[in-house]
């Protein structure tokens, strides 16, 4: 394999896709890519350190050196001076190819928000990636040299553009990565994990960014554990199927009859499953919103045009120059979501919503808890179409609970080149179950 066949297919890919924001036009210097043998050799033909793998990283995860924009004109020209927690750890091991596509601060389903290029789906490109980690789930799928990336999730920004692109999505339980480096959208909500064209791509990825970090005051003191180990196992899990997700009301007749044959194919295989009931489900997407709207705004109001971000020619009063700036530089959506999120942060609001639904949200995580104490997995399945706000709001549905709730989650193509996701949820972590039921399904489907 020759290192500037990597770049050269990362050029076309995104000349085509547009999956990339940034592409590491610096990537044939990395030394990590050259072989110990050859100190002086480029990294090309013979000279190419075949052991380093090659990822593309979310373009809200800061990369020393490499312009970080997390999809939005207000961090343009923002080059990091320091790598995030997640990129520290896998260099020598990874190569990062490019930063991807993604909707304006996460502020998507469909990565059509991202204030650059909107990716277009691999399998049909009149339709999209999802979102929105659109562009890392795209580039994995159809890259011949990348098997795996890193993508990022608040309410299912990994789960849904790995259902839409075809490939394997891993989002863990809250803490277990880093988050140090990020450019947060919803600080209680924002996970890191990974995208996979197989589940094991997925995995050893993961077992590489996991881990506990001191200068991330979220993260969880656990363990370093292998989770390649709990691959090729024969799955006996208990499964769990929600109700309310699975009566087919608003549900693709395609997508319903695909996802009760995954079930049925585990079924066949000796695992068991009971339909359950799950009574907070109509609270899921007002929860979820005022929780991330309330908490994007409070992140965003740092991008004044003072310290961070974009920067005009200083005149008139302070609130002239800073509603200018961000006038110009942030996009509809992420302007709906800080202004919506402003109003609920208010003296007289912030106790009616916000900590009305941080409560709301602890009732939810204990619903999970009382349900899983019976059951190892909950599977889900999603199809989502371009659509008004609030119709995309309510399409969030199948994810947000089990990331509010911070679960570990996967999601799982019911066939090859098929943009649907058969989902798995687990209690906090138990990425063991996700990963060895996501793997056991992979290779009976």
């Amino acid at each position: 394999m020759d290192a500037k066949n990597i770049l050269n297919e990362a050029r076309s890919l995104n000349k085509r896709y547009n999956f990339f924001i940034t592409i590491n036009e610096s990537f044939l210097e990395e030394p990590f890519l050259k072989k110990a043998s050859g100190k002086n050799a480029k990294p090309s033909g013979k000279n190419y350190n075949e052991k380093v793998k090659l990822i593309s990283v979310k373009d809200n995860i800061c990369t020393k050196g490499l312009r970080t924009t997390a999809g939005s004109k207000i961090l343009d020209n923002y080059v990091p001076v320091f790598d995030a927690t997640v990129i520290e750890k896998i260099k020598g091991k990874y190569g990062v190819v490019g930063k991807t596509a993604m909707d304006e601060f996460g502020f998507g389903s469909f990565s059509t928000n991202c204030a650059f290029n909107v990716p277009k789906n691999p399998l049909d490109e009149t339709r999209t990636c999802g979102g929105s980690s659109g562009g890392g789930a795209g580039y994995t799928y159809l890259s011949k040299y990348s098997d795996s990336s890193i993508g990022e999730s608040t309410g299912g920004s990994i789960s849904c553009p790995a259902a839409f692109c075809s490939v394997v999505g891993i989002t863990p339980t809250y803490g277990l990565v880093s988050r140090y480096g990020l450019i947060d959208y919803a600080n209680s909500l924002d996970k890191i994990g990974t995208f996979g064209k197989t589940v094991k791509d997925a995995v050893k990825l993961l077992n590489h960014i996991a881990g506990y970090d001191k200068k991330d005051s979220t993260s969880i003191k656990k363990t370093k554990e292998d989770y390649e180990k709990y691959l090729g196992k024969n799955s006996k899990l208990k499964i769990g199927i929600i109700k309310e997700f699975s009566n087919g009301e608003g549900i693709s007749k395609e997508v319903e009859k695909e996802f009760w044959n995954g079930v049925k194919k585990l079924e066949n295989e000796g695992m068991n499953y009971d339909e359950i009931s799950f009574s907070l489900t109509d609270v899921f997407i007002p929860t979820y919103y005022i929780i991330a709207m309330s908490e994007a705004s409070t992140n965003l109001a740092k991008y004044s045009g003072i310290r961070y971000g974009a920067s005009d020619e200083l005149k008139g009063t302070f609130n002239e120059y800073f509603s200018h700036v961000r006038s110009n530089n942030f996009g509809k959506e992420a302007k709906r979501r800080i202004l919506l999120g402003t109003f609920m942060r208010m003296a007289g609001y912030r106790n009616a919503f916000y900590i009305k639904a941080l409560k709301i949200r602890s009732l939810i995580i204990n619903e999970y808890k009382k349900l899983l104490k019976n059951y190892d997995v909950f599977p889900k399945f999603s199809e989502i179409e371009k659509l008004s706000p609030v119709e995309a709001y309510m399409s969030d549905l199948l994810t947000v609970g089990p990331n509010l709730a911070g679960l570990p989650m996967i999601s799982v193509p019911v066939k090859k080149d098929r943009p649907i996701g058969m989902h798995f949820i687990a209690d906090h972590l138990q990425e063991n179950k996700i990963i060895q039921i996501g793997d056991f399904y992979e290779r009976i489907r």
